[in-house]
């Protein structure tokens, strides 16, 4: 079942009752609209509107900025499955998305029970254990000792060595 058409089909409706009920009692609702927006029984035009309702205006703006913020933030963490609105919590694929129980491969749209926890826990210590061991054997060969090496048929032994270019140089140290 689709929830979003139900969801928009009830906002809708809810928005035209709104608008019929202003419509029918639109003598109550201006009223208390002026009253309260501060644009009747003051010295002069829109004076209680600026000095009440409407110097509020900049406070709306910093609430909004500070939602759109924490919006931002929350979204930074959310599911990376598109539409999907849940906090992504589970790493996939190598830590590149953050998914949703419902929507990470290993849970199948369900939450992850105990046994499945133990069971993901017990490969991923077999995967570390495999490669560590392969690491240690890498580690072994390199470490061995090499066969020495057999000097080149073009390497020349007549130039001098570092030592001999230092004490042969005329400038004093």
């Amino acid at each position: 079942m689709k929830w979003r058409p139900i969801i928009i089909a009830g906002l809708t409706c809810a928005g035209v009752a709104a608008i019929v009920l202003w419509v029918i009692h639109s003598r109550q609702v201006g009223s208390w609209l002026q009253v309260h927006t501060g644009t009747i029984n003051e010295s002069g035009p829109y004076y209680g509107f600026w000095s009440g309702f409407g110097s509020d205006i900049e406070e709306f703006g910093i609430l909004g900025a500070i939602g759109a913020a924490i919006y931002q933030l929350i979204k930074k963490y959310n599911c990376h499955e598109p539409g999907c609105w849940r906090i992504g919590q589970h790493p996939a694929a190598g830590g590149q998305f953050l998914l949703c129980y419902r929507h990470h491969p290993d849970y199948q749209g369900r939450k992850p029970t105990h046994e499945l926890i133990q069971r993901l826990h017990r490969e991923h210590l077999e995967r570390q254990a495999s490669i560590h061991g392969k690491l240690d054997d890498i580690r072994q060969y390199l470490q061995a000792e090499p066969p020495a090496a057999q000097p080149a048929g073009n390497h020349r032994t007549d130039q001098p060595n570092n030592d001999e270019i230092r004490s042969a140089s005329p400038v004093s140290t």
